[in-house]
């Protein structure tokens, strides 16, 4: 019996710590995250609309005061004529996942994502394409495709896979060479790149779409507020050297068209600096206008100290300062304007510093008398706040804002709808209007 207690007690004993480990454990499982994407597809969400009835917009937004958002959107299952009411009707469809029961099934987009190129945008470029099929009420498929490189080989086993899975619209993130070799390739199916401008590249295919902003058109609207001496802030990338070039020589001798264009491949390159490059090497070129003088700066990525080339330096006082940096390296450049007491008349810079790190990384004296080209001028609320849901940005990020300018191209060519944005497409490049700001004490403000 003695044995029998004995036994009894370690198997309850044994039950009991199991049972304390099992609720240890509870905690751990529910607050768990996991980074493997299911492929098990969300399910849709579908509203049948029993009521025999027709209901105009005061129906409709007699049915939203009274909280009954069921009865508005089986009502609201198209496009609506009054705006405010399709913006609550397409940001409902995002949220509840609604189906159609109407759709043809061919909305069927594929990701090709070079993610060691492309770092973070191989997941914001795809979150921003996944957030706008979400705010449709047409059943999709948006598929990701990996690659390890660029190069010829890796590119077009990827497009084969493609084709064979069915898909005939891709979203590729490409830097300037991955594009030229699928230029290279010629396939024939229709993909759109959101990070390079077509004038970048030589291109005549039909099926090869471009959304990379313009950055010397942007350039060449910011020197028109430019006076002498123009000082140009660069960093070590072909593209900061490039853009420093195109400035000197439009600020110099100014044209009346551009005909060539530039766009920042992606942010990865700009951080694709010389580790042993020289801290600064300035080049005077005053002997090329007898009216203006240009001197450039090359800044490295360990530079910290502008000192020397800014303090008591009587060549670069009452100048305009074009920056071309990322907005980390300008914020220190434009700090040390201030602390050197430069006298400059303005500060300029492209899309690179329409960054909201801009307000809080500098103090107002440093940014008052900045000016920033900016092409992201189309806002479309119900797409950023299905953005946000995934903790997206495309109100400063122009690579998710361009992402989101494509696959709303490729929504209108498979579906026929209305776009959401009214920027056009002339010759296979999207066309973005150009805006000058300026950051002010909390926020940017149009010039």
């Amino acid at each position: 019996m003695a044995i029998i207690s004995f036994l009894l007690k370690r198997i309850l004993f044994k039950e009991h710590l199991q049972m304390k480990l099992l609720l240890l454990l509870i905690p751990v499982v529910i607050f768990a995250q996991s980074f493997m994407i299911s492929k098990i597809p969300l399910p849709k969400t579908y509203i049948e609309n029993l009521d025999p009835y027709e209901c105009d917009d005061v129906c409709l937004q007699e049915y939203l005061d009274k909280g009954m958002i069921f009865s508005f959107l089986a009502h609201a299952n198209h496009k609506l004529s009054n705006k405010e009411l399709d913006d609550i009707r397409k940001m409902n469809v995002s949220i509840f996942n609604l189906g159609t029961f109407n759709s043809n099934g061919g909305l069927n987009i594929a990701m090709l994502l070079p993610y060691k190129k492309i770092g973070k945008y191989a997941s914001s470029t795809t979150n921003a394409a996944f957030s706008y099929l979400l705010t449709k009420s047409d059943s999709f498929k948006l598929k990701s495709y990996k690659i390890e490189s660029e190069n010829i080989g890796d590119i077009q086993a990827a497009f084969n896979k493609i084709k064979a899975d069915g898909f005939e619209y891709v979203i590729a993130p490409f830097t300037k060479k991955g594009v030229e070799n699928v230029i290279a390739l010629d396939p024939n199916i229709s993909v759109y790149f959101p990070t390079i401008n077509k004038n970048d590249v030589n291109s005549t295919s039909p099926y090869l779409y471009f959304g990379g902003i313009n950055y010397k058109k942007q350039s060449k609207l910011l020197l028109k507020e430019a006076v002498s001496p123009l000082v140009i802030f660069s960093d070590n990338s072909s593209t900061g050297k490039e853009l420093a070039r195109y400035q000197k020589e439009e600020f110099l001798h100014p044209t009346i068209d551009i005909n060539e264009t530039m766009s920042y491949e992606d942010e990865i390159s700009v951080y694709d600096m010389q580790e042993n490059a020289d801290e600064v090497v300035p080049t005077d070129d005053e002997n090329l206008s007898e009216e203006k003088r240009v001197i450039s700066y090359t800044i490295s990525r360990r530079t910290t100290n502008l000192e020397r080339y800014l303090k008591d330096n009587e060549d670069i006082v009452d100048g305009s300062f074009f920056i071309n940096t990322p907005v980390i390296k300008t914020g220190m450049i434009m700090s040390q304007l201030t602390l050197y007491d430069t006298n400059k008349t303005n500060i300029l810079s492209t899309q690179i510093n329409y960054d909201p790190l801009i307000l809080s990384m500098t103090q107002y004296i440093d940014r008052k008398d900045m000016i920033i080209a900016n092409s992201i001028t189309e806002a479309n609320n119900v797409l950023i706040e299905a953005n946000s849901l995934l903790h997206n940005d495309i109100v400063y990020d122009w690579i998710n804002y361009s992402t989101t300018i494509g696959i709303d191209y490729f929504y209108q060519a498979i579906t026929g709808a209305q776009r959401e944005y009214k920027i056009p497409m002339e010759d296979n490049q999207i066309q973005y209007n150009i805006e000058l700001i300026r950051p002010g004490l909390s926020k940017f403000s149009k010039l």
